[in-house]
């Protein structure tokens, strides 16, 4: 039995989500039943980011609401690529490639939409599907046949992504990413035929590919579509969120650690928090207007990152990830180091901090702080290391070394098989022992 609709349009204005919307009354038709909406996602890598988070949380917020969403993954698309937003050609993948990523991607979806009850809508769970299946079954003929006659040429190149890529002469677009257009287009048709699906979402850069969908599908069927974009991620300058000094900010903890995720999200800055509340979170209005309050107010105490931070940490990475985390962003700090049960959570706090290799015999025979910190390269000499001890800059799991003469045993390990030590305020090093 699927809950009462709520008024998703009234919220996702609220949040200021809605970019552009091909009705006026789009907010009393989601009112008037449950309704099936889809978004797409291309398989360009194994892991989806940061990017791809603003339409898979749009597409949550609507099966919260009581509809139906449909997750879209681009197995056939995604072998051409989309010319949206793109200056270029992309690299073309193998199918292998797209279908491995397709398999990894359905992994992280899961984690964020209900593909396995109906409690939120009459017309069922969350669906995923793949437009691999249905655009591989037309030839080349069929398609041009069924599909291409209904998709005018001039309207094709008046839309933003072609005609910005044909306005430059050095570039252009190829005669495939032309034809990228077409395929999203019948992806609309398809979902309406065969699951009733009623709407697109989509980033503002997708506008034209929604639009055509809508034509299409109107052409070919008849029917009544619609479709809706909201802003993209962007910071209040202009430039995309989610790009990091090593590169896209992934979903996958194990491309982007979870307390780098976290520390992305605490560093916002202010004039970027709010946004990133309303578009991110399901924070409800009151918290999210008190937090507005309290970065007006007290901006030193980053109420908003780190609500922001955790928030997303525990929906993207789970609860026991931002635990792990918040005890990292102690020890950061300067906290002692307590006992890991495992090396596999150490490795999550300590993901990008360098490491050595130390022999168990070598631990075992003696290892003097000087040795040690000359071994985790953090001192050059063990002159220098003892330097370091002296000015009181050497600390094993975050504890002080008041002595050159301290010796490193199997009692400062922190994990099985791993100690912690650092120089200074900030420069961590791994110890790893091994047989």
């Amino acid at each position: 039995m699927s809950q009462a609709l709520t008024d998703i349009f009234a919220n996702l204005q609220w949040r200021q989500l809605v970019y552009q919307c091909t009705s006026d009354r789009m907010g009393s038709w989601l009112l008037e039943r449950p309704r099936t909406v889809y978004a797409g996602f291309d398989p360009t890598s194994d892991s989806l980011h940061v990017g791809h988070l603003l339409p898979l949380l749009m597409l949550r917020r609507f099966q919260k609401s009581g509809h139906r969403p449909i997750a879209l993954v681009g197995g056939a698309t995604g072998s051409i690529g989309d010319p949206s937003g793109k200056s270029q050609e992309r690299n073309l993948q193998s199918l292998e490639q797209i279908e491995a990523n397709v398999v990894a991607i359905r992994g992280q979806m899961a984690g964020l939409l209900d593909f396995s009850s109906d409690r939120h809508s009459t017309l069922g769970p969350a669906l995923l599907v793949n437009n691999y299946d249905w655009i591989s079954r037309f030839s080349y003929l069929d398609f041009l046949r069924d599909v291409g006659k209904n998709v005018p040429v001039n309207v094709m190149i008046n839309k933003d992504s072609v005609k910005n890529r044909l306005e430059n002469p050095d570039v252009g677009i190829s005669y495939t990413e032309f034809s990228y257009m077409l395929l999203q287009a019948y992806d609309f048709v398809h979902l309406n035929r065969t699951f009733g699906c009623e709407l697109q979402l989509g980033g503002s850069d997708q506008w034209g590919n929604v639009t055509a969908g809508i034509d299409l599908a109107r052409r070919m069927s008849g029917a009544e579509v619609f479709g809706m974009t909201c802003p993209l991620l962007t910071k209040s300058d202009g430039t995309k969120m989610g790009k990091t000094e090593s590169g896209a900010l992934w979903l996958d903890g194990k491309k982007t650690a979870p307390y780098q995720f976290y520390q992305y999200w605490r560093n916002v800055a202010d004039e970027d928090a709010g946004k990133c509340l309303r578009f991110l979170t399901e924070l409800p209005r009151e918290e999210v207007e008190h937090l507005d309050h309290c970065r007006a107010t007290e901006p030193e105490k980053a109420a908003s990152q780190i609500r922001l931070a955790e928030w997303l940490t525990e929906l993207i990475h789970g609860t026991s990830a931002l635990d792990l985390v918040r005890q990292a962003t102690e020890i950061f700090f300067g906290g002692e180091i307590g006992k890991f049960a495992n090396d596999e959570d150490l490795n999550q706090v300590f993901a990008e901090v360098p490491s050595s290799q130390l022999s168990a015999a070598r631990l075992a025979e003696g290892l003097s702080i000087a040795d040690a910190l000359v071994e985790a390269k953090l001192t050059k000499s063990k002159g220098e290391a003892r330097r370091v001890v002296a000015e009181g800059g050497a600390y094993v799991n975050n504890r002080r070394i008041e002595s050159d003469t301290h010796q490193v045993t199997t009692a400062d390990l922190s994990s099985p098989t791993m100690i912690v030590l650092r120089r200074g305020k900030k420069n961590y090093a791994l110890l790893r022992i091994v047989d």
